[in-house]
């Protein structure tokens, strides 16, 4: 069977949606920071679904770290890329650290934009249908005081990857913007929110197993965009229809630090 990669995939929604393309019988390619959750997740995903992983320990917030994932995987037989791997940061803009900022727009915007670009022409030499599904939220499609750089990159990656799938429109490369909402994962805790921001979240969040499942069945049925979730999907299309002080309003009032 063809390989899936799919980055940021130790946990969370990347490794969810590794197990679903593993019980479909892909082989997977695996890139994330930590070495020892990756050999864990090795053996248990060839243990309970029977196919090939291999896996590449790589930091994509540092430069030039997408291109040592690219070299790698070019000797396998890749039809998809899952660019997953992804975090936000929570607090005013002057209270961030410029570093972990950069890291932010490294690993959400820039690495991502090279792996697709890296693939691409990998993926239009199959004679069969390839597929790119980058990961964006629901986030982006409002600013988000209190989150701001995060929600600016995932903007960028709905625009990028929809501009990228009329790009590709006329080959075999199918692309797809997945944009999930709140969802059971370590991303509260690393981007450093409080309780009460968690205990809000509680209310509306999804589990990532059935988040990646929506998204890995939209990717396959070549949509352009999927948003998981009703209460995720309504909230999307209202920001479309309210004045923008209103959805900005409320953004403020819910990330907003106490």
């Amino acid at each position: 069977m063809a390989f899936a990669l799919v980055t940021g995939s130790s946990g969370g929604i990347g490794l969810c949606i590794a197990k679903e393309l593993a019980s479909r019988k892909y082989d997977l390619l695996m890139v994330a920071r930590s070495e020892s959750n990756l050999k864990s997740i090795q053996k248990e995903i060839q243990d309970q679904y029977r196919v090939i992983v291999q896996y590449v320990v790589c930091d994509l917030s540092q430069p030039n770290a997408a291109q040592k994932v690219i070299e790698w995987a070019t000797s396998f037989d890749v039809q998809i890329v899952v660019n997953n791997a992804g975090f936000g940061i929570w607090g005013n803009r002057e209270q961030n650290k410029p570093e972990d900022l950069h890291q932010l727009i490294q690993l959400n915007q820039i690495a991502l934009m090279e792996i697709c670009k890296g693939f691409i022409p990998i993926l239009k030499k199959r004679s069969d249908k390839s597929y790119i599904l980058n990961i964006g939220s629901t986030a982006a499609y409002q600013a988000v005081p209190g989150m701001a750089v995060y929600s600016a990159s995932k903007t960028f990656v709905v625009s990028f990857t929809r501009a990228l799938r009329w790009e590709l429109k006329d080959t075999n490369i199918s692309v797809t913007c997945f944009s999930p909402g709140t969802t059971t994962t370590g991303f509260m805790d690393r981007a450093l929110m409080n309780d009460d921001m968690k205990q809000k979240a509680e209310k509306v969040t999804m589990t990532a197993d059935v988040v990646a499942r929506i998204g890995v069945k939209g990717m396959f049925a070549g949509k352009a965009e999927v948003i998981p979730g009703f209460i995720n999907w309504i909230s999307v299309k209202m920001v479309s229809f309210v004045p923008k002080f209103l959805t900005e309003t409320i953004a403020y009032n819910l990330y907003k630090q106490k």
